[in-house]
């Protein structure tokens, strides 16, 4: 499956200016002839926008936000996994949602880690693991941003079956270390694929850092982004390099679980 990861400065005018850049991307990625496009954390309204803003700018999951993506991605017939803020039950969550290329919802999930005072000001946190779901005939697991950085969540992920993470994120300077280690780490010990896709530029006090990428099942880079440019990164999943490292690495199948607990 080949997918296109969208490395890009954060909205400044909300939903409206999200949607007209995903639809210049969304037919780019269709010319390219990918399959699915990952966008960075919240990209529908921005991320760093401040508590009063999320509340107003907040959405069930089946709003005009994701009604007007859902057209785009039938448009074009490219599937696309994004973020926005997503109010449900009386709060606001940091949420993800991955649209299949005829628009219809494949799944949402919710942030489960929360970073910092920022995240902790805007949303509540999410009280469960996403599901895995089969996508395009890879199983997928999913996170956002600083729930990568757990490794218990990744590897829920993976004895749940996942062959690949997708992770929307927003990580500034100078955390380059998450992409260039973390990112990696996960990939590698559960012999799986992630998917990082984030911002560059400024946003409030935060000035991101890029490097979005794809790291393969040995923890080796597939596709990197640079640290400062807009750009988009198309990378590949490929099941003949997923098995030959499943079958010639040892990490994942010699895992004792039962003995992983406290």
């Amino acid at each position: 499956m080949q997918i296109d990861l969208l490395q890009a400065s954060p909205v400044v005018g909300g939903a409206e200016e999200a949607l007209a850049r995903l639809d210049t991307a969304l037919a780019d990625a269709k010319a390219r002839g990918s399959e699915l496009l990952i966008t960075p954390e919240m990209y529908l309204t921005g991320y760093n926008i401040g508590a009063a803003r999320v509340n107003a700018l907040a959405e069930p999951a089946d709003g005009p936000m994701i009604v007007g993506l859902a057209d785009l991605a039938r448009k074009h017939g490219v599937a696309v996994l994004t973020g926005f803020p997503e109010r449900a039950g009386g709060v606001v969550y940091n949420a993800g949602i991955l649209l299949d290329a005829d628009g219809s919802p494949v799944v949402g999930f919710r942030k489960t880690h929360l970073y910092g005072e920022a995240d902790r000001a805007m949303f509540t946190a999410g009280d469960r693991l996403a599901p895995v779901v089969v996508f395009r005939g890879w199983r997928v697991g999913f996170a956002i941003c600083y729930d990568i950085e757990f490794p218990e969540l990744t590897r829920c992920h993976a004895q749940a079956g996942a062959e690949v993470v997708l992770c929307p994120t927003a990580n500034m300077r100078p955390y380059y270390g998450i992409p260039n280690r973390i990112v990696p780490a996960r990939a590698e010990e559960n012999e799986i694929y992630v998917a990082y896709a984030n911002y560059v530029g400024s946003e409030g006090e935060f000035d991101y850092c890029g490097l979005s990428c794809l790291a393969g099942p040995d923890g080796d880079d597939r596709a990197r982004a640079s640290l400062d440019a807009e750009e988009v990164v198309t990378a590949t999943l490929d099941r003949a390099d997923f098995e030959r490292i499943r079958e010639t690495s040892t990490h994942y199948r010699d895992l004792r679980p039962e003995l992983y607990r406290s």
